[in-house]
């Protein structure tokens, strides 16, 4: 196990009615909030009612229109009128793309430079603007963590950034429930494959954090069947919430090496298509395996075959290809479409994402492995 630093500052407020039982308690009362939205699902569900009443007496201002996939440019408004207003402080009420575009707000607001510069550069250096979350979708795990995506609607580029962690994050499981299908099955996907890069590397670094990650891909196979037979079922929806979020806060990437290289694939299909995030996982990852499973990584996958598949018997290339179509089985199971060819995305699109692979001179991986010409073999399993 290698060295590491573990500080988590976010508080996280869980369960029923919590809502109106803390969001005062935790906000300010001396300065003016900034409260970001999405496209506006929170008035149809009955959350921004139950917000407005938590927020009387308070000084705030609302932004609404961060789209999925959240744009710089979108991102640049928001910056304007937080600095019009002379805001303190940022509260993200939505899914991941309000959380992550709200982390940049937080870090541009205050900062001289323009937002895209900040996501270029990769990190938020400067003082950010505290944040506080009220989170609707569970996927991303952006409401206990510091980093964030974000897209240039001009350049169709799509990078990550390291900021600040919420200060806090409210989840209450029964805001999930009016959630389309297809959103609950894209945030499982993407909470699946957050546990997969963190987990399908180098084996035998940490048995602690292999069974942590394993208990989390387990919880979302047995989920994934009981949230669609019964989409009000409580206790599942709560285990789902949290699955997400611990998918992604680093409590599992303690002390072992992490991969990501699906999620830069990812992303660039996002950005040239706009296919949603956690959809291009379902893609991507099965042809990740079925390009690197064998070889570099044939140790962690037969763990992986047996202890979340528990496919124990056959030779073993037969036991890690049972385990690839599991996978792929598992993401087709939630009704997403598992090739590119399904969702219309042609060679142009792959030849685009080689080419700047090969353009930014790109190693990913957890050994440096994924460069353009491994892209291109993932690519073409995808099709």
């Amino acid at each position: 196990m290698k060295n590491f630093v573990l500080h988590n500052p976010t508080k996280l407020i869980f369960g029923q009615e919590r809502l109106e039982k803390f969001l005062r308690t935790e906000l300010p009362t001396d300065t003016t909030i900034l409260i970001t939205y999405g496209g506006g699902s929170v008035r149809k569900n009955g959350l921004h009612n139950r917000l407005m009443k938590c927020m009387e007496g308070l000084h705030f201002v609302e932004f609404w229109g961060i789209e999925p996939n959240p744009k710089v440019e979108t991102v640049r408004r928001a910056v304007a009128l937080g600095r019009e207003h002379r805001v303190g402080f940022i509260l993200a009420v939505g899914g991941g793309s309000v959380i992550d575009a709200s982390k940049l707000i937080a870090g541009a607001i205050p900062s001289e430079r323009d937002a895209w510069d900040i996501v270029l550069s990769g990190k938020i250096t400067e003082q950010a603007l505290p944040l506080g979350t009220v989170l609707t979708i569970p996927a991303t795990g952006s409401e206990m963590n510091s980093g964030g995506v974000i897209s240039n609607g001009v350049t169709h580029e799509k990078y990550a950034f390291s900021g600040y962690y919420p200060r806090f994050s409210i989840l209450e499981p029964e805001v999930t429930y009016s959630l389309p299908p297809y959103q609950v099955a894209c945030g499982m996907a993407d909470t699946f494959v957050h546990v997969m890069e963190q987990y399908m590397t180098t084996p035998e670094q940490s048995r602690l954090m292999d069974r942590w990650a394993e208990g989390i891909l387990l919880s979302l196979r047995e989920l994934a069947p009981k949230i669609k037979a019964n989409p009000l079922d409580y206790d599942a929806r709560a285990d789902l919430m949290l699955c997400a979020t611990m998918a992604l806060n680093d409590f599992i990437r303690l002390g072992v090496s992490q991969d990501w290289s699906t999620h830069a694939i990812g992303h660039e299909l996002t950005a040239l298509t706009g296919l949603t995030h956690g959809h291009t996982l379902a893609i991507v990852l099965p042809a990740m395996l079925r390009v690197q499973g064998y070889s570099l990584k044939r140790d962690k996958m037969l763990q992986y075959a047996e202890r979340v598949w528990n496919i124990t018997e056959g030779a073993e290339d037969e036991r890690i290809g049972k385990a690839i179509e599991a996978t792929e089985s598992f993401f087709r199971s939630l009704g997403l479409n598992t090739r590119l060819h399904e969702e219309n995305i042609g060679a142009e699109v792959a030849d685009e994402i080689v080419r700047r692979f090969a353009e930014r001179e790109v190693k990913l991986g957890e050994s440096g492995a994924v460069d353009a010409a491994c892209t291109r073999r993932v690519l073409d399993e995808c099709k």
